[in-house]
């Protein structure tokens, strides 16, 4: 999920900040910056990870209604945070770039923290 303007709305009111902290506190979700320009992207990251880490595997963490190994192990590969400059304010990312929110074993509820840095 694309959270780019989310995540620049929130910094309304954060003049002279130098950089932002995205930061998901979970274990199976995480955030990175990928191309944002076409939707196909973030289709295709998605399917190459779940082709990586397959959901078959004989895996050791199994809890009856929780079955989500494979998704703790696709968000290790993602980071559970971004750090971004700001330039004037504004998220300082390519032409192509956005922040984008993985998650890998829901639909769930979520919450991502944004933290402004001076």
């Amino acid at each position: 999920m694309d959270i780019t303007a989310m995540v620049q709305k929130s910094l309304n009111g954060s003049n002279g900040a130098s950089a932002v902290l995205v930061y998901v506190p979970h274990t199976t979700a995480g955030v990175t910056i990928q191309e944002h320009a076409d939707p196909a992207v973030a289709r295709d990251l998605e399917r190459a990870l779940e082709r990586v880490i397959d959901d078959d595997w004989s895996w050791q963490h199994i809890e009856e209604g929780e079955e989500n190994a494979p998704s703790h192990v696709r968000a290790s590969l993602m980071a559970p945070q971004v750090l971004v400059p700001l330039d004037e304010g504004k998220l300082a990312l390519g032409t192509y770039q956005g922040i984008f929110f993985c998650e890998f074993d829901g639909p769930r509820q979520r919450k991502v923290l944004v933290t402004a840095l001076d």
